[in-house]
């Protein structure tokens, strides 16, 4: 499908420091995220690493139960990767995931991939007598 590209969850595979600088300065929803809080998400997160040959170009996490239920988070593709169709394969991959069969639910916030997310079913949810949320920390 994209030849010389790439997608694994195995977590040793992950390129720490290009996912932690994009988060923490690049990213509008981790700016200044310590170190040591990217490494402690991984532990307890299915991780999908995408590569171009031994570069690794794109991520995302899925917190899960691999029961019924995920929530994704980190997504990203870099910029001078972004627009090849690359944030399509990374969701259906991570969608089809054989520990991900059966799911009744998944989640996700976005501010401006819309588009990208609705492709795969997702929709905004206006169900306020439902849903419910804490806000935690703000700002790292």
């Amino acid at each position: 499908m994209f030849p010389d590209y790439s997608i694994t969850t195995d977590r040793s595979k992950i390129d720490i420091d290009m996912v932690y600088h994009y988060l923490s300065e690049e990213s509008y929803w981790s700016k200044n995220i310590p170190l040591e809080l990217v490494k402690r998400s991984f532990e307890n997160s299915v991780c999908f690493s995408l590569f171009y040959m031994d570069k690794q170009v794109g991520f995302a996490r899925a917190i899960t139960d691999k029961a019924t239920y995920g929530y994704l988070a980190d997504v990203f593709i870099l910029q001078a990767y972004r627009g090849k169709g690359l944030g399509r394969w990374l969701m259906k991959t991570i969608l089809e995931h054989e520990e991900f069969k059966g799911f009744r639910s998944w989640m996700l916030a976005t501010k401006d991939a819309h588009g990208l997310y609705e492709k795969f079913g997702f929709k905004l949810t206006n169900d306020t007598t439902r849903i419910m949320r804490k806000q935690g920390v703000e700002k790292y």
